[in-house]
């Protein structure tokens, strides 16, 4: 079930930054900035998590860097870590799913949860920012597709829908 909430998310992913790139919106607008910013937070996050997952640190002091990726840039490091992602949480036993981590917030508070928990978490972070984009893009005119899970499984396996 994870994987496939994964490959949802990526899917999810792509729609919204392609919304984003035909929208003709991009850092020197107020709304592209936001935009392309809000992006570029839950790419930060996801990597500071894949780091807390695999055990290994990340370069991040907080929850954004200083600097604005191109938007098509951005989009490349987000595909990449998607597919790192839907690869990462297919590989797991219920076990490992289970086990409790012990990191350190980037505000140096310490944290714990179960990988299975930080998984869900980068689910459902990603997909409240992207809801965010997408308010956005709907004032610049442009309606971004639905992002639900029903509309993911469907499109994903036709037969569903006989």
């Amino acid at each position: 079930m994870l994987a496939a909430l994964f490959e949802f998310k990526a899917k999810s992913n792509r729609e919204i930054l392609s919304d984003l790139a035909k929208s003709g919106l991009d850092a020197s607008h107020p709304d592209g900035l936001t935009a392309i910013r809000t992006m570029n937070h839950t790419h930060v996050v996801d990597q500071i998590f894949r780091a807390h997952l695999t055990g290994t640190t990340h370069r991040y002091a907080a929850a954004n860097t200083p600097e604005t990726p191109a938007l098509a840039d951005l989009a490349t490091h987000i595909s990449e870590l998607d597919a790192w992602y839907i690869e990462y949480a297919a590989s797991l036993t219920a076990a490992q799913l289970q086990e409790q981590i012990v990191f350190t917030f980037t505000d140096g508070k310490p944290g714990r949860m179960s990988r299975e928990e930080m998984l869900l978490h980068v689910i459902t972070h990603g997909a409240y920012h992207r809801g965010a984009v997408g308010l956005i893009l709907f004032r610049q005119g442009t309606t971004p597709p639905a992002e639900t899970f029903t509309r993911y499984l469907h499109e994903a396996e036709p037969a569903r829908r006989q």
